[in-house]
């Protein structure tokens, strides 16, 4: 009989927090879709003229919805729409919170390739969701 393969310190560092954040972003998306159809707060977008809406390109939608971009859902969280998106952030978000609870643990073991390549992850992930870089023709 061949023993299993064991996880590392940081595998299971790793695992622990993503499954806590992952129960904590789907209780949330729950949460903010009940605020959203109990009509407790606002919406940026009529939810009852949304389904109009559905059959245009991403542009049109933007534009005649007077949807925010990028970044923009943050400072319309007093919205149940938009209040939808903390769940979703916090599901995008995990991986890099993921990585930082590993740093200590890299440092510790003084496993600098894997610390170098854990903080470049962060840095291009983090540099991806700031928006900066663009691509595309919009």
């Amino acid at each position: 009989m061949e023993d299993k393969p064991k996880a590392s310190e940081e595998q299971l560092a790793y695992a622990n927090l993503l499954g806590k954040g992952a129960i904590t972003g789907l209780g949330l998306l729950v949460i903010t879709f009940f605020v959203y159809i109990s009509g407790m707060l606002p919406n940026v977008v009529d939810f009852n003229s949304i389904q109009s809406y559905w059959k245009l390109r991403a542009a049109e939608y933007i534009h005649q919805a007077n949807a925010p971009t990028g970044w923009g859902w943050v400072g319309l969280l007093n919205n149940g729409d938009m209040l939808n998106f903390l769940g979703v952030a916090v599901l995008a978000g995990m991986t890099v919170i993921c990585y930082l609870r590993i740093i200590p643990i890299f440092i510790k073991k003084k496993d600098t390739p894997y610390l170098v390549i854990t903080i470049v992850e962060i840095a291009v992930l983090l540099l991806a969701a700031s928006g900066i870089l663009t691509a595309g023709g919009h």
